[in-house]
């Protein structure tokens, strides 16, 4: 008598298990016996049940509508202008604080500037003043170099003006109105260098080295034309 074949289907978890009794191979190759079959047949349609099933718990994706599309565009694009707002924002915020350091270092510099200029103006001061004091011929040696003419000059300006007016401030030549160190003719043409041209040395001497230097270029050369003429 034939054993009794018996199949057992268990499902765990969407998935057909075929368990064979009795050592069956129900999944036998054809020439197998005809006695098999049916339960081979049986085994089979389990199978195919249960990818069946297993395919009927698969949810099918849900086509969305317009309107949830036109949602998820609106959040997308919301998203995309808060990045864009919060660079912005940042950026914004470097150019500030950039502006505010260039501020201060423009401040720095110009104050540094302002102290730069102040010092190099009381210096320049200071070395004006001390060009012009001293007695009449240092004073004229201290300005030689403002128009450009060495120490060497100042030997022929002394003997031009020692000749003239012999270095007084107060000089007036009793044949003309010709007064001062440098014997300016008339004496107030020096007005133009000083209200107190008729005391002040420095305006005397300032107005006559100016002289000096548009009619002759030098000391030398108008110290020459006075010894060849008897005047400069």
């Amino acid at each position: 008598m034939k054993a009794k074949r018996s199949v057992a289907i268990l499902a765990v978890s969407g998935i057909a298990v075929v368990s064979v009794v009795a050592g069956l191979d129900l999944f036998s190759s054809p020439g197998s016996s005809a006695a098999s079959d049916p339960v081979s047949g049986r085994a089979e349609m389990a199978v195919l049940n249960s990818e069946r099933a297993q395919a009927a718990k698969s949810p099918t994706p849900k086509a969305k509508t317009a309107q949830e599309q036109a949602q998820e565009v609106i959040q997308l694009r919301n998203q995309i202008e808060a990045v864009e707002a919060a660079r912005k924002a940042a950026q914004d915020q470097s150019d500030l604080r950039q502006k505010a350091k260039n501020t201060a270092i423009a401040r720095y510099k110009a104050l540094q500037k302002t102290d730069q200029n102040s010092r190099e103006e009381r210096a320049s001061r200071d070395a004006e003043r001390k060009k012009i004091s001293g007695t009449p011929k240092e004073i004229a040696m201290n300005l030689l170099g403002d128009h450009g003419w060495k120490e060497s000059q100042f030997s022929c300006l002394d003997s031009l003006w020692t000749k003239e007016s012999r270095w007084k401030v107060s000089a007036d030549n009793p044949t003309s109105t010709a007064y001062g160190i440098p014997q300016a003719l008339p004496g107030n043409r020096m007005a133009a260098y000083g209200s107190d041209w008729r005391t002040n040395p420095v305006v005397q001497i300032k107005w006559g080295l100016d002289y000096i230097d548009n009619t002759y270029g030098s000391p030398c050369s108008a110290w020459g034309h006075s010894k060849a003429k008897g005047w400069y």
